[in-house]
């Protein structure tokens, strides 16, 4: 790969559905220009639903300079869509043969700098770049979660193939709008942030299965308790408090054995039919009369407030420089706002 600072301004979004779409209002946001591509019926219109429904929020959390919602372009044909772009978020299928043969595609329409983002949630990048035989050094996981136009994490990690070049470019980027970037030094199934909640939800669904209390009371043991504090300062910084003055030290020095023998306990469910009702009659329970809009609205403001507080706090701080802060501060000199 030619080495280039070549700016980011131009998005090319492939797959409009949850997160593609989220990912098109958050770029948006940012003062970039999109252009999105699907083939499935309709796709224009729900995704311009949602980007116009997501805007109120993100205008909360701060326009960057040249946003607009008339930034985004709409098409149904994949080489119309990247024509000029300098950056592509794929969030295809979890399927590793439509991956591939979509990768074959994009490496050979595209300039050998313009980087391949993968939204995908588990998939490994030595994988999927096998379809990308020309440049499978520019192409890269860009895993974000949902929604990605609020939530700040994007797990950031190379294949077998991919350039340390692409990997620093893709995380000044996403750090540039805002993202919080997580590199991932070694390919992992998964990644790392579902795995750390696929080891959650296991002893969640344990200890329903195994009727220790109800899916609403381990939501509240989770979201008033642990989870909290989690949505300040994550496991290994709360460890470090954890230990009082003696810090991490003492943390482990106390608390290794305990946790060690603790860990022989927990539970490995089996997701039989039986358990699957029990879990699904519980979270029905919990739902009440609620829809899933009612649901998401709740999530989303509660989200929002959260996120305000951490990036006033940010604001506060001597070093703020890679922190929440950044959430609504995006550089619009590094992007600029012209066409793609």
């Amino acid at each position: 790969m030619t080495i280039t600072t070549k700016p980011i301004r131009c998005i090319a979004i492939i797959g409009t559905g949850v997160i593609g779409a989220s990912w098109a209002a958050q770029y948006l946001a940012k003062g970039l220009e999109v252009v999105a591509t699907d083939i499935a019926p309709d796709a224009e219109t729900a995704l311009r639903k949602f980007v116009k429904s997501a805007w109120p929020a993100l205008e909360r959390l701060g326009l960057s300079p040249g946003a607009s919602l008339s930034n985004l372009k709409f098409t149904a044909g994949l080489a119309e869509a990247v024509v000029g772009v300098d950056l592509v978020q794929e969030n295809g299928p979890e399927r590793l043969d439509f991956k591939q043969r979509l990768y074959k595609q994009l490496d050979e329409l595209l300039p050998p700098d313009v980087i391949i983002a993968s939204s995908s949630s588990g998939i490994k990048m030595s994988d999927i770049q096998s379809g990308a035989a020309l440049h499978p050094e520019r192409c890269v996981i860009g895993h974000p979660f949902n929604p990605p136009h609020l939530i700040p994490l994007v797990e950031v990690v190379g294949g077998s193939k991919t350039s340390e070049q692409t990997v620093q470019r893709a995380i000044a980027f996403y750090k540039s709008i805002g993202k919080k970037a997580v590199r991932l030094n070694k390919e992992m199934a998964g990644h790392v942030a579902n795995r750390l909640q696929g080891a959650l939800a296991r002893e969640v669904y344990y200890l329903i299965a195994e009727d220790v209390l109800s899916a609403a009371d381990v939501d509240d043991a989770l979201s008033w308790g642990p989870g909290l504090r989690w949505g300040i300062m994550g496991n290994m910084m709360l460890n470090h408090l954890g230990g009082g003055p003696g810090g991490i030290e003492h943390f482990l020095h106390q608390f290794a054995g305990p946790m060690s023998a603790s860990w022989k306990t927990l539970g490995s469910p089996v997701l039989t039919p039986e358990v699957q009702k029990k879990l699904i009659d519980g979270v029905h329970a919990e739902v009440g009369s609620r829809s899933i809009a009612e649901l998401e609205a709740e999530r989303d403001e509660i989200l929002l407030g959260l996120l305000e507080l951490r990036t006033k706090r940010a604001g506060t701080s001597a070093d703020s420089s890679d922190g929440p802060v950044s959430i609504l501060k995006a550089s619009p000199d590094l992007f600029g706002a012209s066409p793609c």
